[in-house]
């Protein structure tokens, strides 16, 4: 396993997605953000697993949305080591838009 690494933008996604699921929940929270640091590491062992989205970007991107929670995606680049993920992002939001503005 080569482990992974989250930019800052994707911590700070993370961060969010707590939050405002905290507002609720803070036990709900903490399931999602465990669930996501999982799929991170699964993601690590087999970057290959996603798959590409030229409808939302034209760069060498992969996507997993969790299995237990759909509503979120992880965005990541398969061929770095560590794995780096560049967004964690809800289903509903505008993902061409939000990817445009990183890195």
């Amino acid at each position: 396993m080569s482990g992974y690494a989250l930019t800052p933008l994707a911590k700070a996604d993370i961060f969010d997605i707590w939050s405002y699921i905290a507002k609720e929940s803070e036990d709900a929270a903490a399931r999602v953000e465990q669930a996501i640091y999982n799929a991170c590491a699964f993601l690590a062992d087999d970057p290959m697993c996603g798959h590409s989205r030229p409808d939302l970007t034209s760069r060498a991107l992969h996507f997993w949305t969790l299995t237990r929670y759909p509503n979120y995606t992880i965005v990541y680049r398969p061929e770095t080591s560590p794995l780096e993920v560049v967004a964690v992002l809800h289903g509903k939001r505008n993902m061409r838009r939000m990817l445009k503005a990183r890195p």
